[in-house]
């Protein structure tokens, strides 16, 4: 099989080419999961023999996926501990001018996400912020794109701030035997952070000014409508189904409150009987439900039991987004199962900061799509199965700050000064840190491995698998040479141009990925050229994590894209440019604090 060549690559790398192409297309075109689509992947290269099995599986054994492993568990302690609340709670403040505010808000997130999951950090500040922007008069949207950029640029900072440093720090030390400094790429991050929110602040007329999607549902009154079964309505006696209220014309009945008894039933079951003194609570168009005054004889209630705080002791209006990759895009809630396998009923739909006016179950759902959700209290109705399909915008519990809090802090300090100063080896210091937060009781056994996101772990290891496999059939080697044809011998200028393609190839792809794909490509460039590879893989590092143009370039996007109002292009008018200023201030800083050193 390695002595077929076609077009300079033998079988095994024709094969690892179509498998990755094969993988960004399934990644990019399906609702299948990245951690199923990266473990066939890696199946299919050992299968045909493109890797043997300890080259199969060495990313499961990788130092980068294990240290990412063992944060989760420290990353629960902060979170369970309070930290990251505190330090919301006593840095944003009441700033003047919009200026300050972005200040105030990016400042605090960046070095936040230097050491904690971005993904974290972001989803915190997400309800906060839209608090914060009503008590400031600014639109929610020109706040959450900031924090979402500066969420990306903070993780740069060091090198356990985002997957992708860590990765590529591990092939590095796999390759060369040495290890790189945690904090290597801190002082090139922060010059890209601060170029990055100025950039921000001198953009400002170019972020969309939305509407908050909930502000749609700030009325119950303009989207529900309660109407009273009269004592002489000829449907008393009859089911719902028999008196055809299960699917009305431009709605559908959400609750309904008997006259002697104080529960409220919803979802209304088909076989309910309707009383007289019945209290009939329907949601969608108010002009069509209207006309069940004179089809079915009932008049409007004389109060309404129907407010957004309270419904019930046990029921609750809750608001919530489609997420990018949910079974529900392109469905309607009235052909799928999601109502009752949920225990949920559907009030509304809003697009864009606007309610849809159609029938609610009827609405074909879009990604981003916020709905108006009448369920269970938010301890009662979050599960994994919710969190694929919508996302709520009410933040999870809030913990009590104490005592712990300073504690887990000291932890997390230790554990990077301790790494920073090359005292212990940073998946040591992981390591003690972790067992810190449990002998501390930061969090608990059962919270720490719970944290443990074994999905995304699956995803890193895969990464690490496809770069050993992209060196291994030499595909690195070629792309590296193909690159030095056409961008010549000039260091910094093969440097720019891979670390360009990065960038454009993370707005697709998981910038976890796309550093395992292009470090060999990066590497054997170094090396084809006759410099040490550090340089090189600084500004990789940053590269990878530069993707600002499209809401799935990355996790934080897509959690502020909901919330935020955001069509697709909103985040072109600005990550675009984004893009491109963060390149060019990567390249100029790398080569000033890594000046490129010849090989000896």
């Amino acid at each position: 099989m390695e002595s077929i060549f076609i077009l300079g690559f033998n079988l095994s790398a024709w094969i690892t080419i179509a498998t990755v192409l094969l993988m960004f297309t399934v990644l990019l075109f399906t609702k299948l999961r990245a951690d199923f689509v990266f473990l066939g992947a890696i199946a299919v290269l050992f299968v045909t023999g493109v890797l043997d099995a300890q080259e199969a599986f060495s990313g499961f054994s990788s130092t980068s996926v294990i240290i990412i492993g063992v944060l989760f568990v420290v990353l629960a302690g902060l979170t369970h501990t309070g930290v990251l609340q505190w330090i919301v709670k006593h840095l944003l403040g009441q700033p003047e001018t919009y200026t300050k505010a972005v200040l105030r808000l990016t400042l605090p997130v960046a070095a936040l996400s230097s050491f904690l999951s971005n993904t974290t950090v972001v989803a915190l500040f997400v309800n906060i912020v839209k608090i914060w922007s009503k008590k400031l008069n600014i639109s929610p949207s020109k706040l959450l794109i900031p924090l979402s950029y500066a969420s990306g640029m903070g993780g740069v900072c060091t090198l356990i701030g985002t997957p992708p440093n860590l990765i590529i720090s591990g092939l590095y030390a796999d390759s060369t035997g040495e290890s790189m400094n945690v904090l290597a790429t801190t002082v090139p991050g922060l010059f890209c952070l601060f170029v990055g929110v100025l950039s921000i602040i001198a953009m400002r007329k170019l972020l969309p000014d939305r509407k908050a999607p909930e502000s749609a549902f700030e009325s119950t009154g303009d989207y529900t409508i309660e109407l009273l079964v009269t004592s002489d309505n000829p449907h008393i006696g009859q089911t719902i189904e028999e008196a055809g209220l299960t699917s009305v014309r431009g709605g559908s009945l959400i609750e309904i409150k008997h006259y002697d008894d104080l529960k409220i039933l919803s979802p209304v079951p088909a076989d309910e009987m309707l009383m007289g003194g019945d209290r009939l609570i329907f949601a969608g168009q108010i002009d069509d439900l209207l006309e069940l005054k004179k089809s079915h004889h009932f008049v409007n209630a004389d109060h309404n039991i129907f407010t957004f705080d309270e419904i019930a002791k046990d029921r609750k209006l809750r608001t919530a987004y489609i997420t990018f990759g949910s079974s529900l895009i392109n469905e309607t809630i009235g052909n799928s199962s999601f109502e009752s396998d949920n225990n949920m009923t559907l009030v509304a739909v809003a697009r864009s900061g606007e309610r849809i006016n159609q029938s609610p179950r009827e609405v074909v759902l879009q990604a981003g799509d916020t709905l108006l959700l009448e369920c269970a209290p938010k301890d009662n109705a979050h599960s994994d199965r919710i969190d694929s399909q919508v996302h709520f915008f009410d933040s999870p519990q809030v913990p009590n700050i104490s005592g712990k809090t300073l504690i887990s802090s000291a932890i997390m300090i230790a554990m990077v000064a301790l790494s920073a100063l090359n005292v212990i080896p940073l998946l040591q210091c992981a390591f003690l840190a972790a067992m810190a937060m449990l002998i501390f009781r930061c969090c608990s056994v059962d919270q720490a491995m719970k944290a443990i996101n074994w999905d995304i772990l699956m995803v890193f290891a895969g990464s690490v698998v496809l770069g050993v496999a992209i060196q291994k059939t030499g595909i690195a080697e070629r792309l590296a040479l193909g690159i030095l044809d056409v961008c010549g011998t000039n260091p910094i200028v093969v440097m720019a141009a891979i670390c360009l393609v990065g960038t454009f190839i993370t707005e697709f792809i998981s910038n976890t990925a796309a550093g395992a794909m292009f470090f060999p490509i990066m590497y054997q460039a170094a090396e084809q050229l006759g410099y040490e590879p550090t340089p090189f893989l600084i500004a990789l590092m940053i590269s990878v994590s530069s993707s600002f143009a499209t809401p799935i370039g990355s996790p934080t996007h897509m959690l502020v894209y909901g919330p935020g109002g955001y069509r697709f292009s909103d985040f072109m008018r600005t990550g675009l440019l984004m893009n491109f200023i963060i390149l060019a201030a990567n390249i100029l800083i790398v080569n000033i604090v890594y000046p490129l050193t010849p090989l000896q």
